[in-house]
């Protein structure tokens, strides 16, 4: 392993105005996998790329990180820390695709470039941090996540095709006065939220002191019937520099919600009820109501600037891909779709649950087998790669990821946070509840003053568990 030493800090704002709190970097390591451990059941060093993974390019990484209690008072952080090291790499000859790069060729005498990833074990990242004087709590009991947060992750700016040569995966272990705080930065063209928490729960069983982890990695790629399967490399259009910059962005704040077991419940009697159906789920009921509220609020908003509600609200959702191909079990990499629902703003608002709750099941209702490969065959014919842009209500991550399984020999996580990258408002980040089973914990990032309407919504307000 190879350290280098930062001496650069992080200066945010005052958290719960108490005190300025500054995040130093100590030390940074390159680690890469365990060479005195055989579990790889990858079969090849190099992997190609999807059509779900290619569509990612020229996004941010995924960002995700957990709070753990601090686990022992007379251990030191640097025993800790190396622990973590140590632990990450043994984890990491079970993942080779995190410790590789990807390779990027030009494509024929075109404009356009084939990604693969090139497992050669450059080695994952590892950042010792410390946040002066701050505890978790303050960060836990904040009414918004404080601006520190995006501090407790690397490469903030990263875009995913820069992984050529950037680390795929970077994380940075922040130590607080009462606990700590694991960040990762994972390139998103190699996994999704399924494979990262894959990865952190099998990360956390092999810092617990398991030999071996409880589910391992798949990588065997699938490819739509339009693909050479003797080279299956997807030519994707040059990515170009102006296309990679930051649309204007209002301020933005961001907010957990919970919403317990029973309100989700009551969420979908209510909707399927009006609907006169029984087809809405829970999960369904719940982004119905968080969209007719989010609405509300920006129609709110709009009836002070005079701007009308007469234009479409589009609903984008994520669509996994591994039960609908279907996929090998233990498949990693990124296998989601993005597909969307266009519904006319005043509609959504003067209609009720049960109207929201059946647009959002008949978008879901339509991802069948048949498209999840028509989407594949198309992408081929005309490749499309996501930017990040202006957005309308966006619905990410999932509440059956299992975040509070990551047990790293300390207990379970006290909470998640996200990183800032592809943060905007309308995105909506769907975590299980660390409470009671059922419940569903939801990170709301809006426009300022979207999100100061909603939180006076009473309707809005009368599903919450607790504010």
């Amino acid at each position: 392993m190879q350290m280098t030493t930062h001496s650069m800090s992080f200066i945010t704002n005052n958290i719960n105005q108490r005190t300025m709190a500054k995040i130093v970097v100590k030390s940074s390591w390159s680690v890469p996998m365990a060479t005195n451990n055989n579990n790889s059941s990858i079969t090849k060093s190099r992997i190609e790329l999807t059509t779900w993974e290619l569509a990612y390019l020229m996004l941010n990484p995924i960002q995700k990180g957990i709070f753990l209690q601090k686990p022992y008072p007379d251990t030191s952080f640097e025993a800790l820390a190396d622990h973590l090291k140590n632990s990450l790499s043994r984890t990491l000859s079970f993942f080779p695709t995190l410790a590789g790069r990807l390779v990027a060729l030009r494509h024929g005498e075109s404009r356009d470039t084939c990604f693969f990833v090139d497992c050669n074990n450059d080695g994952a990242e590892f950042i010792h941090a410390v946040a002066s004087n701050v505890s978790v709590s303050d960060i836990v009991d904040s009414r918004y996540i404080p601006e520190i947060v995006a501090s407790l992750f690397p490469y903030n700016e990263l875009l995913n095709y820069e992984g050529v040569s950037k680390p795929l995966l970077a994380v940075q272990v922040t130590e607080f006065i009462d606990g700590l705080f694991i960040g990762c930065t994972v390139n998103h063209t190699i996994v999704d939220g399924s494979s990262f928490w894959h990865f952190m729960n099998s990360w956390s069983e092999i810092s617990r002191g398991l030999p071996n982890i409880s589910k391992n990695p798949n990588f065997k790629r699938w490819f739509p019937s339009n693909v050479a399967e003797e080279n299956p490399l997807i030519p994707v259009p040059l990515l170009d520099q102006d296309d990679t910059k930051n649309v204007d962005e209002v301020p933005l704040l961001e907010r957990f919600f919970h919403f317990s077991k029973e309100r989700v419940q009551k969420l979908k009697s209510i909707a399927n009820l009006q609907a006169g159906t029984d087809k809405i789920s829970s999960l369904q009921a719940l982004l119905a109501h968080l969209w007719r509220s989010v609405l509300r609020a920006r129609h709110i908003k709009n009836s002070v600037e005079n701007q009308t509600t007469d234009q479409d609200s589009v609903l984008f959702l994520l669509v996994g891909a591994r039960d609908r191909i279907p996929l090998p079990e233990g498949y990693f990499g990124n296998a989601a779709y993005v597909d969307q629902a266009a519904v006319n703003v005043a509609e959504i608002i003067k209609n009720d649950l049960g109207f929201a709750g059946m647009k959002i099941n008949e978008l879901v209702s339509k991802q069948t087998t048949k498209e999840a490969i028509k989407y594949a065959e198309n992408w081929v014919k005309n490749p499309v790669l996501f930017t990040k842009g202006c957005t309308n209500f966006v619905i990410s991550s999932s509440p059956r990821f299992d975040v509070y399984g990551c047990d790293f020999g300390w207990g379970k996580p006290i909470t998640v946070r996200s990183g800032k990258g592809q943060k905007y408002d309308g995105k909506m980040t769907f975590y299980p509840a660390a409470g009671p089973p059922g419940g569903i914990d939801v990170e709301v990032c809006l426009g300022t003053e979207t999100m100061k309407a909603m939180e006076e919504d009473e309707e809005f307000l009368e599903a919450l568990s607790s504010l």
